[in-house]
């Protein structure tokens, strides 16, 4: 019932900054919970950001906060992933998913939480 789609990612020196943004269509977009993950190379997907439908309550994983700021427009149907300070372990595909599960709170740092992925987007952190 919602379709999301990734944009923003790319190449990226180690210290450097980019800006993510998933695009939901539907005109429910505002009563879903959001979340960012990611998957690495060999790795299983991770737990990133998340931020409640009304924008007022957001989570992060222990080591992205104070780099990654997850935010949202509900008028735009987007949801956006601020990233500063990248380093190389953040090179990954992330991606955006939707929650409209009553147990959000609890499971929000688990992809089981979520119904609704986006196709992602490759982020490469260098040097």
């Amino acid at each position: 019932q919602v379709q999301l789609v990734e944009s923003g990612g790319g190449w990226v020196q180690a210290g450097g900054s980019l800006r993510l943004s998933c695009a939901a269509s539907g005109r429910t977009f505002s009563s879903y919970a959001m979340g960012w993950f990611r998957q690495a190379p060999g790795k299983e997907r991770e737990f990133v950001a998340a931020i409640s439908w009304s924008g007022g309550s957001t989570y992060y994983s222990g080591s992205v906060k104070g780099r990654f700021t997850v935010s949202r427009d509900n008028a735009k149907n987007t949801v956006y992933l601020q990233m500063n300070s990248l380093n190389v372990e953040d090179t990954a595909v992330y991606y955006c998913a939707a929650s409209r599960s009553a147990a959000w709170s609890t499971v929000h740092r688990v992809p089981a939480g979520y119904g609704y992925w986006g196709q992602g987007t490759q982020v490469t952190v260098s040097s």
